[in-house]
């Protein structure tokens, strides 16, 4: 079963259970899947789709950190009940360590001496963590630390 067909199943069965949460955020993410899709012309691939559902995590972290800003708990809080939905549907996250290790290989690799060197040593991180399910702010928060001294 595609990754795609996973989750129309589990908006059925979210709908049946009356699971509002998990219900509104399946459609969310079915439509952004067909929206997609109509604008490729054709079938998402389960990589598609898992880059598709990192997109949509991403926009609702940067939704949750301005509805912290302001003064929106309520928001915070439904948008968080979102991530977790669409988590679910994501490859574990790399570690911490697992970050550094890659972040530690990828300076050591490209010679990398100052922040100047970033965008290089991003690119071979984020090459070596492909299909781990990395989020970018914290890698690039990583290598800014290493690089930094």
């Amino acid at each position: 079963m595609s990754l795609k067909d996973q989750i129309i199943s589990d908006m059925t069965a979210a709908m049946k259970a009356k699971d509002a949460t998990r219900t509104s955020t399946l459609r969310l993410v079915k439509a952004a899947i067909v929206n997609r899709e109509k604008d490729k012309g054709a079938q998402l691939d389960d990589e598609e789709v898992t880059k598709l559902l990192r997109s949509q995590v991403k926009q609702r972290r940067d939704s949750v950190e301005h509805y912290q800003k302001g003064g929106r708990p309520e928001l915070v809080e439904k948008e968080t009940a979102e991530i977790a939905v669409i988590e679910s549907y994501l490859p574990q996250a790399a570690s911490a360590e697992e970050i550094e290790g890659a972040v530690a290989d990828a300076i050591a690799e490209t010679g990398a001496a100052s922040i100047k060197d970033m965008g290089a040593v991003m690119k071979a991180v984020m090459l070596r963590l492909a299909g781990k399910n990395a989020d970018g702010r914290t890698v690039s928060e990583t290598v800014k630390q290493k690089l930094a001294g």
